[in-house]
């Protein structure tokens, strides 16, 4: 039961983390003038556990071999490079 709670507690803390990282790029974007739908594009971490793949590998590889395609993508300098892609099924988990 233990390691269940700490599971639990794991996943609330990320997800508050989330909440608050998907907040500040929010704000940063409307300051600057640009507006993303945060709720339709994700960061490729998030998108790796949303979509149960292996590692964040996995979908660098696809935006290299072009399964994302370049309308998927966008980065943006201003926060550290951040790069979001659209959260979609590109390919189906075997």
């Amino acid at each position: 039961m233990n390691q269940e709670n700490n599971i639990n507690e794991e996943h609330q803390r990320l997800m508050a983390e989330t909440r608050q990282l998907i907040e500040e790029a929010r704000s940063y974007l409307v300051s600057q003038g640009k507006t993303i739908d945060l709720t339709k594009w994700v960061t490729i971490k998030e998108y790796v556990k949303r979509h149960k793949l292996e590692s964040t590998n996995v979908v660098s590889n696809w935006i290299k071999r072009g399964i994302i395609p370049p309308d998927d993508i966008r980065d943006i300098p201003e926060l550290n490079n951040l790069r979001l892609i659209r959260d979609r099924v590109y390919k189906e988990n075997k």
